[in-house]
């Protein structure tokens, strides 16, 4: 018996012990990605060899951690008034006399916070002066990476929804059903929950971090959220589609549920977990790189598709399959009749050609 069908099997039987224990355990993973932080990239996450982190821990130990990331403030006018109700502000260290323009209407003005470039503090810093009832502007590489890393954190909803949705309604074509493509995409998003909280877990909080040969830690890079929602969904929707168009096809030329899944499992376990270590080892392979961003870039990858291939897909989708029966293939008739029928099981080429082939055979 083929290794796919005795695991089906199995979940099949203890499809409870089998979905709680599951969600269980990615649930506990992805706890850490609520404490995630978005930043882009500076010297502070430079391997501690290069000259690049070495110039930046000189500084930030002789000057402060702030001195690597001063503030430009822009007044444009009543600039002394605008340096004192900076120079109020917590957490500023200093700030320089106000430099004007030859117009004499603009002044540029310095100003060293007492955190770090990427810390909590300098991003509330930066939004004080911005809220003073003065006319100031903030601007400067610190306030840009802050700005930036904020329109990529603001953008991750509606990304997770346009995909999420486009994802569901795809689905609901392919398998003419609504409950289907539902787990699918909620399967995928613990999927996503758990790369995210072994990403915090590893690269920001530093646990276990030797073992792949992480030097540093810190934020996660503003960036990498958007690339691994990406992939991820992609070969999850892979995965989902092996597995589960073989059970449908089962079930339509009349299997029973539990049957169906058995069926589908064993003859898409094996491309499954022949991708899913494919995939696995190029991601893995960037773990051995010195840049920390392509070092979190892969283990996030290689750890998502491990949890959605073997996790998700190999054992939460059978156990829900299993205990949703019949009715995990139920599509109301007004929409069934709305939606184009896609064909991709083939069952209507087959009633198509049937009377072509029995006129043949005769």
């Amino acid at each position: 018996m083929p290794f796919g069908e005795r695991w089906a099997r199995g979940v099949v039987k203890h499809r409870w012990v089998a979905l709680i224990l599951s969600i269980g355990v990615l649930a506990a993973v992805a706890l850490p990605a609520a404490d995630l932080k978005l930043a882009l990239p500076d010297d502070s996450t430079a391997a501690p060899a290069s000259t690049q982190r070495k110039a930046y821990d000189q500084l930030a130990a002789g000057f402060g951690p702030g001195f690597n990331g001063p503030l430009i403030v822009v007044a444009t006018g009543r600039f002394e008034e605008v340096r004192q109700a900076i120079t109020k502000l917590d957490d500023v260290v200093v700030v320089t006399a106000p430099v004007l323009d030859r117009a004499g209407d603009t002044a540029m003005l310095t100003v060293v916070p007492a955190s770090a470039p990427t810390s909590d503090a300098t991003k509330a810093l930066v939004q004080r002066i911005r809220d003073l009832p003065l006319p100031v502007a903030v601007t400067g590489t610190t306030a840009i990476n802050i700005d930036v890393s904020d329109k990529l954190t603001s953008a991750l909803v509606p990304y997770l929804v346009i995909v999420v949705g486009l994802a569901f309604v795809l689905l609901m074509l392919v398998f003419r059903s609504i409950l289907v493509p539902l787990k699918a995409t909620l399967g995928f998003l613990l999927s996503v929950a758990a790369a995210f909280g072994a990403l915090v877990a590893v690269f920001q909080k530093g646990h276990l971090a030797g073992l792949i040969g992480l030097d540093t830690t810190g934020p996660i890079v503003s960036i990498m959220p958007i690339f691994l929602i990406g992939i991820l969904f992609g070969l999850a929707m892979d995965y989902e589609v092996f597995l589960v168009t073989r059970t449908r096809e089962e079930f339509v030329h009349g299997a029973a549920p539990d049957d169906a899944v058995v069926t589908g499992m064993r003859h898409g376990a094996r491309v499954v977990t022949a991708a899913a270590l494919i995939m696995m080892s190029v991601f893995a392979g960037f773990i051995l790189a010195d840049d920390p961003i392509i070092k979190g870039l892969g283990f996030g990858l290689a750890f998502g598709v491990a949890v959605d291939a073997f996790v998700v897909r190999m054992t939460i989708v059978p156990a829900v399959l299993s205990l949703l029966g019949r009715a995990a293939w139920w599509l109301p008739r007004p929409l069934d009749r709305l939606l184009p029928d896609v064909d991709v099981d083939g069952e209507g080429l087959a009633r198509h050609l049937a009377p072509e082939l029995v006129a043949a055979g005769a």
